[in-house]
């Protein structure tokens, strides 16, 4: 079950499997700018959080933070950090199975998350976003060399160009990570969120 919460620092949405089970798997993900206010709510309208209104048995703890207005996901690292600390302590999250996902800026918000904090992720799934503009992030991406990769992108992307999602790729491969990369061909901005995060592989990966 999905619900909406506040904490000192953002509010956001939270979905658990059954009472009782420990040592949960986490998706920490990441929306786009579209979903940013104050209503978490609307974070439901895309992506994961809309997926998982069908999905009640998903068997992941999935976190799924507000972004308020006029801010960014690179400008939140440490209150993104916060609450996700304060999550996976109360759910006695496995710490090995800890995942980042994210999309459009929220994409950005996962290679933010990803080179600043390496050592917490199990894996990351970037979609259809790209770096962020400051910070050196191009040259700071072989930290991730061992990290598990998947990258996902549209070709008919309108707001995100495809070039967003290729050149962390290429950079990660010039550094000898093994990333794996969907492109799209035939679809937009809205329609690789959909298509990637309906997609079960995605979650068995």
């Amino acid at each position: 079950m999905q619900k909406a919460y506040s904490s000192a620092s953002l509010k956001y949405l939270l979905h658990t499997p059954a009472e009782g089970t420990n040592k949960l798997p986490l998706i920490l993900f990441l929306h786009g700018s579209g979903e940013r206010g104050n209503d978490p709510l609307m974070i439901k309208k895309w992506s994961l959080p809309r997926e998982l209104e069908s999905r009640p048995d998903f068997p992941f703890v999935v976190l799924s933070p507000l972004c308020p207005e006029n801010n960014r996901w690179v400008d939140l690292g440490m209150e993104v950090m916060s609450l996700f600390e304060e999550v996976a302590d109360k759910y006695a999250t496995d710490r090995t199975r800890v995942y980042l996902t994210g999309f459009s800026m929220g994409g950005q918000g996962v290679w933010y998350l990803a080179v600043e904090h390496p050592a917490v992720w199990a894996a990351i799934a970037p979609v259809a976003g790209h770096l962020p503009e400051e910070g050196n992030f191009l040259q700071r991406l072989c930290v991730l060399k061992s990290m598990p990769t998947w990258v996902f992108h549209g070709t008919l992307d309108e707001a995100v160009p495809l070039s967003g999602s290729q050149e962390p790729t290429e950079a990660l491969r010039e550094c000898g990570a093994e990333v794996r990369f969907t492109v799209y061909p035939d679809l937009n901005h809205g329609a690789t969120s959909d298509e990637t995060y309906r997609n079960d592989n995605l979650y068995a990966w």
